[in-house]
């Protein structure tokens, strides 16, 4: 498990847009991320709650912590900048709240053409919130 200090040395985010509080295991192309919601988490509403764009980014930066994990491991000095190419299949099954602890698995796909596959699943407990496809372009790796 990597603490939120590390963290900072596998993605170019930094609060208060940090989304990604600790990276937990990585295999391969998959990896688990964890995020403590706070009440000043970026991307919460007024009423507590998480809002979908924030989920759609929680996911994001947990595809940037296992491709800058892997930089790094690679040796990499700068962890890869990454950007949403494209969002499918998003579903938000229900928008987490303040105090709840997000639980993402993120698996990486083929790439083709330096644009990636990305599958990820959020989850708080054994409930699934958010599931999504999305495609990116990591700039600075070889997927």
């Amino acid at each position: 498990m990597i603490s939120t200090e590390d963290i900072r040395r596998f993605i170019p985010q930094r609060p208060p847009i940090l989304l990604v509080d600790r990276l937990l295991h990585v295999e391969e192309d998959r990896a688990d991320t964890a995020l403590l919601l706070c009440a000043d988490t970026y991307f919460m509403s007024q009423d507590g709650l998480l809002v979908e764009a924030g989920l759609i980014e929680h996911i994001a930066q947990s595809a940037s912590a296992l491709a800058g994990y892997k930089a790094v491991k690679a040796g990499a000095a700068q962890p890869p900048v990454g950007y949403i190419g494209e969002i499918r299949k998003f579903h938000c099954h229900r928008c987490p709240c303040a105090g709840e602890e997000l639980h993402t698995t993120v698996t990486l796909g083929p790439e083709v053409g330096g644009v990636t596959l990305l599958t990820g699943v959020t989850c708080v407990g054994d409930e699934v919130v958010a599931d999504t496809q999305m495609k990116i372009f990591m700039e600075g790796t070889n997927h």
